[in-house]
């Protein structure tokens, strides 16, 4: 089982996050508290859908806005993931999701190519989602990707409400995130690369 244990204190933002990406059943929690209801409710969906057991504490500059713990989360999940995949040897190291959430369709593809990019083409109009900003979904997956090295594209190709988009956007992060973690058995632990390392 691969597992990695983050702790990142700043003067904004105070985590301590636990990561499995091996995680299999769907009805596992490990608890996730970030003080923020929705990003609670996001990042719960991201790991029942990619069967990563995920368990999160953070207390942040709330009085402030949600921005710091947003994002911190964000570079916080990325660097588990970093360090659970290690040098990525023998993981499948792409994946790619079209997924449904009512009326919403958001496609979602990742190469964990140790090049940070994010290509985030979600068109929310809502100002908020529960107490949050719409804007700091955004802010989040750019830490994620800095963070975690990973290419990252998310396009929403349908959808109404706000809600339903950030479901489907995340379910569809988890999918895409457990399917390039995953091994692949036809690399015998090979490095998924031509060049020899990620």
């Amino acid at each position: 089982m691969r597992n990695a244990d983050i702790t990142r204190k700043t003067g904004e933002t105070d985590i301590r996050l636990s990561l499995s990406p091996d995680r299999l059943s769907m009805s596992e929690t490990g608890g996730i508290d970030t003080g923020i209801g929705f990003l609670d409710h996001m990042l719960t969906l991201f790991a029942a859908h990619g069967h990563f057991g995920l368990a999160l504490k953070c207390s942040g500059d709330l009085e402030v806005d949600a921005h710091h713990t947003v994002e911190d989360v964000g570079i916080a999940l990325g660097q588990a993931f970093k360090s659970a995949l290690g040098d990525c040897r023998g993981i499948t190291r792409y994946g790619h999701s079209i997924l449904p959430m009512d009326e919403a369709l958001v496609m979602a593809a990742v190469d964990v190519s140790g090049r940070p990019h994010l290509t985030f083409d979600v068109n929310v109009t809502a100002e908020k989602v529960g107490t949050m900003d719409a804007a700091l979904i955004e802010e989040f997956f750019l830490g994620f990707t800095r963070a975690g090295g990973v290419n990252l594209h998310i396009k929403q190709l349908g959808g109404r409400n706000a809600h339903h988009i950030f479901e489907a956007v995340f379910k569809a992060f988890g999918r895409v995130m457990s399917q390039a973690a995953a091994p692949d058995t036809r690399l015998a632990g090979e490095i998924p690369s031509t060049k020899g390392v990620i």
